[in-house]
């Protein structure tokens, strides 16, 4: 079979960060257009530190608390449709799209913001899905097809086949001692793990109905996916495939946009097409598959600072708050399973409901929220109480006149 073609790059093996580029932000003048005030997509990177938009005319860079652009770059009315950022590097993935795409939908073009150009590209057959990225992994999500290249000289390291993904669903853990990624299988609701820091590759049936969205937490030990139903997020253990725990977003039908884990593992957030964003307590035996996966203790960037564990000073999965319960949930075995499920701890609404992106923010209890329609919130919650969180603030990074489809990464 025929790979698709590629333009090798060099790259160093430390990168200098986005705040530190020689390149001084510049605001570029906004179109009156006000279709070009819409994001084309919205993506955090891979510590949720920052999101990227990919916008009509090129693309944006947000910090995520404090709130503050970063980096815009203008491509004179050319689209971008998918960003990717490396941590806080100046290497973007880059994917065109929109009325005008910058490059062609078939490719994803390695960026060097340094540079101000691009060092790389890969090409393909079909239209690009997705892209995710590590320090030593790039990953190509196409609709039937996803490639595993070496991000230093793309080299081509691994091809899966999977289900039909039109939306690109894809998990890469980010930590540098542990290489593990989770994506559809080739049979509905289906999940195959690549565990590749101890190389074995696993099968599970997740769900009944098709996969919707996956997430891993830092290290890659755990996997929460839900289905096109949306009813219900599964927690998985990736050494092994064990389902951990259970978790109730509602009864009736939705669309989940986005899933997160904090990095601890002791909350997970997602958000869906009902306006709801959900805060989830995850329970202290999930610290055992954390331990199951060897090497994946280090943290996100490398250095070595093991992420915080159960038991550890700080913070402690038991302190986690109780999801809710049905007063019947004392019946279990005897009513269906409904009346034991465990639902969502704490709850935010979005009062414009709008496709949004979701992950836990620096400052300790809070969640961040980027919206399609240009909106960003910042809310915390009780952890011993839970309930309704608080919104701490709300900005306006993008101007609209109404929503547009949002690729979310």
């Amino acid at each position: 079979m025929q790979f698709p073609s590629s333009t090798p790059i060099s790259l160093a093996p430390s990168f200098a960060s986005v705040q530190s580029s020689p390149r001084p932000h510049t605001p570029q003048p906004v179109s009156s257009n006000n279709n070009d005030r819409l994001p084309l997509s919205v993506g955090f990177n891979q510590d949720h530190g920052c999101f990227s938009c990919g916008t009509q005319s090129g693309f944006r860079i947000y910090n995520s608390d404090p709130f503050t652009e970063t980096i815009r770059r203008d491509f004179d009315g050319a689209g971008i449709a998918i960003v990717e950022m490396l941590f806080r590097s100046s290497i973007f993935s880059l994917v065109g799209g929109g009325r005008t795409p910058r490059y062609s939908p078939n490719k994803v073009m390695i960026w060097d913001d340094h540079q101000g150009r691009c060092i790389g590209e890969l090409s393909f057959r079909s239209q690009v899905r997705a892209v995710k990225l590590r320090r030593d992994r790039i990953v190509v999500v196409l609709e039937d097809k996803i490639y595993v290249y070496n991000l230093a000289d793309l080299k081509l390291l691994h091809q899966i086949e999977t289900f039909s993904n039109i939306k690109g669903i894809c998990a890469l853990s980010p930590a540098s001692a542990s290489c593990v990624l989770a994506c559809p299988g080739q049979r509905k609701g289906e999940i195959r793990i690549e565990l590749y820091s101890v190389k074995k590759t696993r099968f599970l049936q997740g769900h009944d109905s098709s996969l919707a969205c996956m997430a891993l937490c830092l290290n890659g030990a755990l996997l929460a996916t839900a289905s096109t139903k949306g009813t219900l997020i599964r927690i998985f253990s990736t050494a092994d495939g064990v389902k951990l725990q259970e978790l109730r977003r509602g009864a009736d039908r939705a669309a989940i946009y986005s899933i997160s884990f904090s990095p601890s593992t002791q909350w997970l957030v997602l958000s869906s097409d009902k306006g709801t964003v959900h805060v989830f307590g995850l329970k202290p035996l999930l610290e055992e598959a954390r331990a199951d996966v060897a090497g994946m203790s280090t943290s996100p960037t490398g250095t070595g600072t093991a992420l915080p564990s159960a038991g550890s000073s700080g913070t402690s999965l038991i302190s986690a708050g109780t999801n809710a319960g049905s007063s019947l949930s004392f019946m279990r075995g005897v009513l269906p399973k409904y009346f034991s499920s465990e639902w969502s701890f704490a709850q935010f609404h979005v009062p414009e409901e709008t496709k949004a992106i979701v992950a836990f923010g620096p400052q300790k209890n809070t969640v961040i929220i980027v919206c399609a329609n240009g909106s960003y919130y910042r809310c915390s919650y009780d952890p011993v109480h839970g309930g309704e969180m608080v919104q701490q603030e709300y900005e306006r990074f993008m101007k609209h006149d109404g929503d547009d489809e949002l690729v979310t990464g």
